[in-house]
């Protein structure tokens, strides 16, 4: 392999730049402050931690905030189960003629999950769609029908699948700010 020594000098002073800038900007050096011309990222981290920080900010802006009740620890757990659940829970369907049978695995992390999070939602998911949610507990599985009266409906409840209804709703922002507050959760 020949090494072209103007490309090798380029390469290295790239990376002493990139270097040099990650550097100023790793760990918590520089909170709060911004270089001239430079724009912060939206985010605040991964999902789980953008919620938290954007929900502690609601907090600390709202003077009724009971500080006495607020519970962060309730909030992660239950963001941790949404998206553990997201990316583990083992999820069988069955087409049905109204709709979707789901038998969702309660073992492991992602069946803990499940099991916290299936009935409530199914019960919220009714009230707010008009469809028919049936969740049904076993020590292996919970089993989840979903069904609606009109064809279209059917349609959209099979197309949407188990984490299609898990994320249906407008409640989740609302339930979030009630776990933070140390309210009940649903």
């Amino acid at each position: 392999m020949k090494i072209i020594p103007h490309v090798c000098a380029a390469l290295l002073l790239t990376f002493s730049m990139t270097s040099a800038a990650f550097g100023q900007h790793a760990g918590h050096t520089g909170h709060g402050s911004t270089q001239s011309g430079s724009t912060l990222p939206t985010e605040r981290g991964d999902a789980t931690f953008a919620a938290i920080a954007e929900i502690v900010q609601i907090l600390g802006q709202d003077p009724e905030t009971d500080w006495s009740r607020v519970d962060i620890d309730a909030l992660r757990t239950h963001l941790v189960d949404m998206s553990v659940l997201t990316s583990s829970a083992t999820v069988l369907t069955d087409v049905t003629p109204n709709g979707i049978e789901m038998q969702v695995s309660r073992s492991g992390r992602a069946g803990e999950a499940a099991s916290r999070m299936v009935p409530a939602h199914g019960t919220v998911l009714a009230a707010e769609t008009g469809w028919t949610s049936e969740v049904h507990l076993s020590d292996e599985a919970i089993t989840w029908t979903v069904t609606a009266q009109t064809e279209a409906q059917a349609q959209q409840i099979k197309a949407l699948g188990f984490f299609g209804l898990m994320a249906t709703g407008d409640h989740h922002r609302a339930h979030h700010i009630a776990l933070a507050k140390g309210s009940p959760s649903h």
